[in-house]
């Protein structure tokens, strides 16, 4: 059974990141935590079912929970024409708006083995890899490479450039969304890479949790978004 989050009643039809959004008070649309499809331990032992459970219950919910909140305290302040809070507010609102962005993502990334996770790509989007990065085991090669070497905290990603139909492997600081790297990148995966996801289970060592998420990667989500961005 798929793990439920509390949703209000007033749910509108708004998707921001693949959550379900509702309505906020002074009409203003705000954003709910995600289901999962999975339960918390099913994806272990890549991922132990307390890191999932502390990852999305207890920062993805902080992530919207700060979203609304920004959002809010936004609305207020162009109603009262304060330009200095509007301002203010865009930080909050670009890190926590993108932390929900980028963990709505995360969750579709990731599928039990039992279910089909850690299968390799097939159709169209195993052949643009084959042809954008020599193979599927360079591909992970290289983005186990630059999420070991992003300095901090962040995010690799397996990007589509859907203007030149080709594939490529991008880094994003904190929560940056993809988005923030260019228009037309397009997130088919992405892993976290704040210690949040692994420390509990890795300790500092993050090149082991990235050989090991490889098992859970859902490559058929990855491989919809492909054919769905160019259709």
């Amino acid at each position: 059974m798929a793990l439920r989050t509390l949703a209000s009643k007033k749910a509108l039809s708004l998707a921001l990141g693949g959550a379900r959004p509702l309505a906020a008070a002074r009409g203003v649309t705000t954003v709910a935590l995600p289901d999962l499809s999975y339960d918390f331990g099913a994806l272990e032992p890549a991922i132990s079912g307390e890191i999932m459970r502390l990852h999305h219950q207890k920062h993805h919910a902080t992530y919207v929970a700060n979203y609304n909140k920004a959002l809010e305290q936004l609305d207020a302040a162009v109603a009262k024409g304060d330009a200095s809070a509007v301002v203010q507010l865009q930080g909050a609102i670009k890190f926590n708006g993108g932390g929900h962005v980028n963990h709505s993502i995360f969750w579709k990334n990731l599928k039990p083995i039992s279910e089909g996770g850690g299968e390799p790509p097939h159709g169209k989007l195993g052949w643009a890899i084959d042809e954008d990065f020599g193979s599927f085991e360079a591909l992970v090669k290289k983005m186990n490479a630059e999420g070991a070497a992003l300095q901090g905290s962040g995010w690799v990603w397996l990007a589509l450039d859907k203007e030149a139909k080709k594939l490529s492997v991008e880094t994003t600081a904190n929560q940056d969304p993809l988005v923030t790297k260019g228009a037309s990148l397009v997130p088919l995966l992405g892993i976290d890479v704040w210690e949040h996801a692994y420390y509990l289970q890795y300790k500092n060592v993050r090149p082991d949790y990235l050989n090991n998420i490889w098992k859970v990667m859902n490559w058929k989500y990855a491989g919809e978004v492909y054919d769905t961005t160019l259709a």
